[in-house]
């Protein structure tokens, strides 16, 4: 009998390798002068900010919308969409981005998709000052499926300490404004898909085309397209609207959708009322519950309805935040809130 070896049983230790070489260059260009050294060691150097400075660190995934990057082969969203919600949560904390790490992880390191996914998120990191500093890349036979793989990413930003964006700022009588998501993002996807699964069965066609179908009801758009639009990033809206208004705190809605979230950015005891008439929720959502017959607070329990970021102004400042940034609206303002109900109200 021969003995086995590591690529016998599927792992081959320079397909790893083989594939970073390809995004190099692509790193390269998101190199910060606090970076010390170079990729490939066992950890990233990164130099202190200062001692003023206060560190905030995040990390998350794309979920199931990789199984539709895949099926679509549109492998540079989903590493584009993991960079910009990292970075909107280090920024919901006030923080300015650093550095970013991902993990990538399949069955069997394809270098092409490898190249694409990673190589987005190193274009994502340059586009945001933020250094790609490392990561780790895995292959994990048996534990995916062929052809699937995984991500995460983990950023680190940092923010002067009398500047962190804390929920207990907020009061009573201070302005949501939202900004506009989209699509989905990243987030519900597991949803969305069960829908279009259900629906294609129901009307007895392959998932794919019904994916792949223009549609009336999304402007000329496929379902797939819509589905796979990139996780807006918010950076250059809060800079400027940081700039011109005391931003309170800041809400990503992201999984769990509205009250899943928006509390997060308020003390206890206080809630929102939200405004639904003050935006158009975009038809993506509308078509999707309409597929599923999704009832309207599972939507809003669940997606972000059209609004990807909240920010929590003085009221005196409301008028100056929409102003400087487009697509701006105020959408609601804060309250207390009412014992035994949610805390996020809709009128």
């Amino acid at each position: 009998m021969t003995g086995l070896t590591y690529r016998a049983v599927g792992v081959d230790p320079t397909r790893a390798g083989d594939a970073l070489a390809q995004v190099r260059e692509r790193i390269a260009r998101t190199k910060r002068p606090e970076v010390i050294g170079d990729i490939g060691a066992f950890g990233g150097l990164f130099a202190s900010p200062g001692s003023d400075m206060v560190l905030v660190a995040t990390t998350d995934g794309v979920g199931t919308k990789l199984d539709l990057a895949r099926l679509f082969d549109r492998h540079e969203v989903v590493g584009t969409d993991l960079v910009h919600h990292c970075v909107n949560d280090a920024m919901a904390m006030g923080a300015e981005p650093l550095f970013f790490l991902d993990y990538f992880s399949a069955s069997r390191i394809d270098r092409d998709i490898f190249t694409r996914v990673v190589g987005a998120m190193a274009d994502a990191c340059a586009t945001h000052g933020c250094a790609l500093l490392g990561g780790e890349t895995a292959e994990m036979p048996g534990t995916y499926g062929v052809g699937a793989y995984d991500l995460a990413g983990f950023l680190v930003g940092a923010v002067r300490r009398d500047a962190i964006l804390d929920p207990r700022n907020a009061e009573v009588g201070d302005v949501c404004i939202g900004l506009p998501s989209s699509g989905l993002h990243t987030n519900g996807y597991a949803l969305a898909r069960a829908i279009v699964a259900r629906a294609a069965a129901a009307q007895g066609k392959d998932m794919l085309a019904l994916l792949r179908a223009r549609r009336a009801d999304l402007d000329g758009d496929s379902l797939g397209e819509a589905l796979l639009r990139t996780h807006t990033s918010y950076l250059a809206q809060f800079r400027a609207m940081r700039a011109a208004a005391r931003i309170r705190s800041i809400a990503h809605i992201t999984g769990g959708g509205w009250e899943g979230n928006l509390p997060r950015a308020l003390p206890d005891g206080m809630g929102a009322v939200i405004d639904r008439s003050a935006w158009t929720v975009a038809p993506l959502f509308r078509v999707l519950a309409e597929l599923g017959r999704v009832e309207e607070q599972e939507q809003w329990d669940t997606w972000n309805m059209g609004i990807g970021l909240v920010t929590v102004v003085a009221a005196e400042d409301a008028d100056a935040a929409v102003r400087t940034v487009p697509d701006a609206r105020v959408i609601g303002h804060i309250e207390r809130a009412r014992d035994g109900e949610r805390r996020i109200r809709f009128a």
